[in-house]
């Protein structure tokens, strides 16, 4: 049995879920969000949740009930206060600057790095060295975060490169005489 498909998901005030069949849209105050919930997994609402139940007993609908869920609330919670991911970017000479259409990065090459602002995302430059990626979709917000990380990952050595605000790097000792 899922422990994350048996939890329903309580749909916050401001936020409206359209529910048609498997095709559910929720719109609140930081916009609208689609989500077709797989075949194997039906979808009810009771006041003011949602809940979730396989249709069969076989695995495969057990694995998509959980994953349904989770994708409902991801949904729900992104249109009613978003996601935000910060960067943290390590290193002399190593900036950011944020408009509104185009992230440039200065990482030790040769070149400045340009990266495109997607649709329905914002990034702030809070500092030189901090990112501030925010969006109502969970997973287009963690795309760019992985993508503006892979143009320099930290290295171990130094800890020089961009990672993740909550992330730990762990050290290593260089070379000695």
């Amino acid at each position: 049995m899922s422990r994350v498909g048996k939890n329903p998901v309580a749909i916050p005030a401001g936020v409206t879920i359209d529910l048609r069949g498997q095709h559910l849209k929720a719109k609140g105050k930081r916009g609208e969000l689609e989500l077709m919930v797989h075949d194997d997994v039906s979808v009810a609402r009771d006041g003011d949740m949602l809940v979730f139940k396989p249709r069969t007993d076989s695995r495969r609908a057990r694995t998509q009930w959980g994953t349904a869920r989770n994708l409902a609330s991801n949904l729900v919670k992104g249109v009613s206060d978003g996601f935000t991911i910060n960067l943290e970017i390590t290193g002399v000479g190593y900036r950011a600057q944020a408009d509104a259409k185009l992230l440039k990065l200065q990482l030790g090459y040769s070149h400045d790095v340009e990266v495109a602002i997607p649709a329905g995302i914002q990034i702030k430059a809070v500092k030189p060295t901090e990112v501030e990626i925010t969006g109502s979709d969970r997973q287009k917000v963690g795309q760019l975060a992985a993508e503006i990380r892979s143009l320099r990952p930290p290295e171990p050595y130094k800890g020089k490169g961009i990672r993740y605000s909550t992330e730990k790097i762990r050290r290593k000792e260089g070379k000695k005489k």
